[in-house]
């Protein structure tokens, strides 16, 4: 695809305009990661449904997967956050927790 503005003004999935107007990926930043595998966890555990199909599927391996990657990442980051990414992390690790033994 064109990464020409189109006249309706839209960009095509998962691409934002530029300063320059030019449809490109967004910025790649530790919260927009940590959003992303915090969707990827909602998503297999039914909470969000296929965007395609609307269907919810449940997979609670990859569920806690994505769970323990978060873990991970929280563990290997310790001390090397700002407050910020620390305060998402810390809070999604938390919500996602909670969901999961309620799943269970």
């Amino acid at each position: 695809m064109s990464d020409i503005p189109t006249q309706c003004g839209e960009c095509p999935d998962g691409r934002v305009r530029d300063a320059s107007g030019r449809c490109v990926m967004p910025e790649v930043t530790f919260a927009s990661f940590i959003l992303s595998l915090n969707t990827s966890a909602l998503y297999h555990m039914g909470e969000l449904p296929h965007p395609e199909t609307g269907q919810r599927v449940v997979d609670r391996e990859l569920a806690k997967h994505t769970i323990d990657t978060l873990i991970l990442l929280a563990d290997k980051t310790r001390g090397n956050l700002d407050h910020d990414e620390n305060e998402l992390l810390t809070r999604i690790l938390y919500e996602l927790k909670i969901r999961f033994v309620k799943l269970s």
